[in-house]
């Protein structure tokens, strides 16, 4: 109903999140730690020694050993983070959630039979978008309709910058991954070169394809983590204008129906109608 789907929810997501992140960085240390397979191999081996068949690399224990310990935390805190950010969004960024049906019908029951007080107090207790926003319009409405809307679009672009500043993570996750691969690729070079410079004679070239390996491996992680953020930065924010614009209009025709609801003269069992009744006061 809120910003995250419930208080229970968001718990259950940050324990999962935070045990995948905990068995990631367990894991890829250990497999980045395995003496295995190594990507190349010191110099000084003896001359008379027998050539050895090269040894298979397995392409995962590859990929873990190229992109190192330090990246590899990085990178799988930032990806846990962004999946877990993409989850709550999924689940709070819904029309359903934005304008639950069953508050909109019980809301426009209580202003037919004019319970004014009764639909306040709900809107009050109503944590959804359409909720707050009504109930900012409601607490103006005595001073006038034309106040009670620009009080409901003021709460409308409130909770709307709350959600995108959510989002806007994504979007920094997306300019970051490419940055950081750049990073990994530059270091990568550095590395390759100096050990070019240390080499007394000709170059060992497995030395050499491990600061590659490395600085190519971790550009690619930080595309990777990149295009799936881009991609949901976008689709969160196009969702995101859909269901504020849709609250606010049925915010102002639930309002407006309110409003003229209490204009109305009640009629009561003596058939004597009532003076019109008030707008709703906080």
């Amino acid at each position: 109903m809120a910003f995250f789907a419930s208080r229970k929810l968001r718990s259950t997501l940050l324990s999962v999140a935070l045990g995948i992140f905990v068995m990631g960085i367990l894991g890829s240390a250990s497999v980045m730690l395995t003496p295995g397979v190594a990507l190349a191999q010191e110099g000084g081996e003896d001359e008379n020694a027998q050539p050895q068949e090269k040894q298979k690399i397995n392409p995962v224990m590859h990929f873990f050993q190229s992109i190192g310990i330090g990246f590899g935390i990085l990178f799988a805190a930032i990806s846990i983070g962004m999946v877990a950010l993409i989850i709550i969004l999924l689940l709070d960024l819904r029309l359903g959630e934005a304008v639950p049906p069953s508050f909109v019908e019980e809301f426009t029951e209580m202003v037919n039979k004019r319970q004014f007080k009764q639909a306040f107090e709900l809107c009050r207790n109503e944590t959804s978008f359409i909720g707050r926003v009504l109930t900012a319009g409601m607490g103006r409405l005595q001073y006038g309709i034309e106040d009670a809307r620009e009080a409901m679009a003021q709460m409308t672009e409130s909770v709307k910058s709350g959600k995108d500043s959510w989002i806007s993570y994504l979007g920094v996750v997306g300019t970051l991954g490419p940055l950081l691969g750049l990073v990994g690729t530059v270091s990568g070079m550095v590395g390759a070169f100096r050990k070019l410079g240390e080499a007394a004679g000709a170059p060992d070239a497995g030395l050499l394809a491990g600061e590659i390996s490395h600085a190519l491996v971790v550009t690619l992680v930080g595309v990777a983590v990149a295009v799936p953020a881009i991609f949901f930065f976008t689709m969160f924010k196009n969702r995101l204008t859909s269901i504020s614009v849709n609250a606010a209009n049925l915010a102002d025709d639930l309002l407006t129906q309110m409003y003229h609801n209490s204009k109305k003269a009640a009629p009561t069992s003596t058939g004597v109608t009532e003076r019109p009744a008030s707008a709703a006061k906080s």
